[in-house]
């Protein structure tokens, strides 16, 4: 059985669990194992190439993450997305990053400022690209303004609730377009440089809204995906 293209392949060498544990965890995120389906272990060390203990091992750090739901003798099931719980995230991400910009504008550093303008010329050069790249600049992005803010901490937290928020985003790639984001973005980098932290903070609450406000037509788009509640 072969593993799914895009899929990264597992080294031997390292420690097994970690590596399935992110591998699984963006196949959900990017719904290549979507929500509602059920998972084998027996299927998935087969693709994965590696034993089972390391599967049953990321199954419980994904059920912990509210990716999976595991049912005693009855399996084990990608969780569908809980609206609320995307909303929820989005609260939290918005109230810590417009603190986050506000600092950074208050002492801006030229370094990074610089650091930032980089990040948007390679942000405006995947433009046409796949989900996944310009995802992955984005987060880089918003990592380096946490980072530059002497707020390490406040990235790990959002790490921790903003997956939900990227699977729909995921979802909604089509129905948001890249440009209007890499200009807020811009708008955010320049109110830094100049020192502007109340057109900061307003510039990113206004982004990181926007990024969800189709979440209601992606749930009509993909109803076996969605749940309104709690999942």
């Amino acid at each position: 059985m072969s593993k799914p293209a895009g899929w990264a392949a597992i080294e031997q060498g390292l420690p097994l669990s970690p590596q399935v544990y992110q591998v699984l965890k963006q196949a959900i995120v990017c719904a290549e194992l979507p929500p509602g389906e059920r998972l084998s272990d027996i299927e998935l060390s087969k693709k994965l190439e590696t034993s089972r203990q390391p599967i049953r091992e990321a199954f419980l750090r994904l059920q912990s993450d509210d990716l999976l739901d595991v049912r005693p003798q009855r399996g084990t099931y990608v969780k569908r997305i809980s609206v609320s719980a995307v909303l929820d995230a989005r609260f939290v991400r918005e109230a810590i990053e417009a603190d986050i910009v506000c600092l950074l504008a208050q002492q801006a550093d030229p370094a990074v400022v610089r650091e930032l303008e980089q990040q948007l010329g390679a942000q405006r050069r995947v433009l046409e690209s796949a989900p996944q790249q310009f995802m992955k600049l984005d987060d880089e992005f918003h990592r380096t303004l946490a980072e530059g803010a002497g707020k390490p901490y406040a990235w790990r937290v959002i790490e921790g609730v903003k997956t939900q928020m990227d699977r729909v985003r995921f979802l909604s790639f089509n129905h948001f377009h890249v440009e209007r984001l890499i200009r807020q973005h811009t708008q955010v980098v320049e109110a830094i440089a100049q020192g502007r932290s109340v057109e900061a903070m307003e510039t990113m609450r206004v982004h990181l809204r926007g990024i969800l406000d189709s979440i209601h037509e992606i749930a009509e788009e993909y109803p076996d995906y969605f749940v309104e509640g709690e999942s």
